[in-house]
């Protein structure tokens, strides 16, 4: 299944949103031309869509008073662009649990810490699933297959990062590395 938008945005459009929402990105001279070009086509989608989450974020901001209703609203205006095509819907998500998957794993470190770890495993898992039940849907029993085993994979990454935050906060054994079984 191809994706394909009926009317793309342009560099320019993407642009003009980004000076509506008070979000217009800075540019450098040297390194940019004046107009935005469509190489910057997709850097300039990624801003805009972050500039959209954290919009969303700061209105839906749950409270004591839980404004539940909030999430809704944005979750069928989220559904109404998308259109009955669950496909595109599932293909929508597993883009977004990829972009998910990536952040929670940036750490400063070399080694991001396990609840990170474990956290980009679930997201993973997820978008395997996913996957998986879509090629089933398509009938396409090998695909099935290597995403139910990533999967899999990715679901004993998932505690095994949970594992190792027990043994970091010393609510379990960590494994003797000096013997070898």
């Amino acid at each position: 299944m191809s994706i394909r938008s009926e009317r793309p945005v342009s560099a320019e459009q993407i642009h003009a949103a980004l000076v509506a929402l008070g979000a217009e990105p800075v540019a450098d001279p040297e390194a940019r031309a004046e107009k935005p070009q469509e190489t910057d086509r997709l850097r300039l989608l990624g801003k805009l869509l972050a500039k959209a989450e954290l919009e969303i974020t700061t209105a839906t901001r749950l409270s004591e008073e839980g404004e539940i209703e909030d999430v809704l609203d944005t979750m069928l205006g989220w559904t109404d662009q998308l259109s009955p095509d669950a496909g595109l819907a599932v293909n929508v998500l597993t883009n977004r649990l990829q972009r998910t998957a990536m952040q929670v794993s940036e750490s400063e470190e070399e080694e991001p810490p396990p609840g990170r770890e474990a956290s980009f495993a679930a997201s993973m898992t997820a978008l395997y699933t996913l996957s998986a039940q879509l090629h089933a849907d398509r009938g396409d029993v090998e695909g099935t297959r290597r995403a139910l085993s990533g999967a899999e994979e990715a679901l004993i990454d998932i505690m095994q990062g949970m594992h190792d935050l027990r043994v970091a906060i010393g609510d379990a054994a960590g494994e003797d590395k000096g013997s070898e079984g």
